[in-house]
């Protein structure tokens, strides 16, 4: 049969990423407590294509992911050189998309319950092996401008920290969330009594955080761990008294 995507091409315009987005795969997560945790990622693969190929061959992608589950950085770039050969290509890359659950008790009764936070690995290898991961965390903030004008209590919402690292040694999942929980007024959790309620309502006061103080708290965090080579900080308040969102952002080199 003639393989058309083996063309050449003579417009001469070199593709940096061709392939395949959305693909919905079983996967194996690296989970400090239990050792693994099966879940569900999205994934996109590609790869570069030169100026004189007119196609790549997009079954190699789905045929080569079958045989990789497991998604540590290790496992993704033997899974990348594999894409490299395969599909004659100089650079492959891969994002992969997933909910990852955390156990975590709460903080008087100590019930333990799972709640997810969203991960994001990022790999490319070229020459050499390019590797973020990125968590999106869950967290509740309360206002301090609130608590300081108002004679009994202050408004308090929910906020997301998305904490994106690069490191040159092992970082575990629950390492970024701790860090991100640690910057805020509080954690959030799953399964809550009323003693529970009552401890977290009352740590909100006594620990108030504007977006603003969120990113530059887990910023310091960060920047004092000696695993990672480079981070950003993007944190979005849903404000309970505003039709409108909030956000801080921040990045290694930031801090002076």
């Amino acid at each position: 049969m003639k393989d058309v995507q083996n063309e050449k091409d003579i417009r001469n315009v070199q593709l940096k990423k061709v392939g395949i987005k959305n693909l919905k795969w079983p996967i194996v997560a690296k989970d400090r407590t239990d050792g693994v945790q099966h879940t569900v990622a999205e994934l996109a693969l590609s790869v570069e294509l030169p100026h004189d190929v007119r196609g790549t061959h997009m079954s190699r992608f789905v045929e080569i992911m079958s045989k990789h589950n497991v998604v540590s950085p290790k496992d993704l770039e033997v899974m990348l050189d594999e894409l490299k050969e395969k599909l004659e290509a100089e650079v492959a890359h891969c994002t992969v998309v997933f909910d990852y659950f955390v156990k975590k008790p709460s903080p008087v009764t100590g019930i333990v319950s799972p709640y997810d936070v969203k991960c994001t690995f990022d790999a490319e290898k070229g020459e050499k092996f390019k590797f973020t991961m990125e968590v999106a965390v869950p967290v509740s903030t309360l206002c301090p401008c609130s608590k300081e004008i108002s004679e009994f209590g202050a408004h308090n919402q929910r906020a997301t920290v998305y904490i994106k690292v690069e490191m040159n040694k092992m970082i575990w999942i629950e390492d970024i969330v701790k860090i991100a929980e640690d910057s805020a007024s509080t954690p959030v959790f799953s399964l809550l009594k009323r003693k529970d309620e009552k401890w977290i309502t009352e740590q909100a006061y006594l620990n108030p955080r504007f977006v603003e103080d969120v990113a530059r708290e887990a910023a310091i965090r960060l920047e004092q761990n000696e695993k990672i080579s480079w981070y950003s900080v993007y944190v979005e308040s849903m404000e309970s008294i505003h039709n409108h969102n909030a956000f801080a952002y921040t990045e290694k080199g930031c801090m002076l």
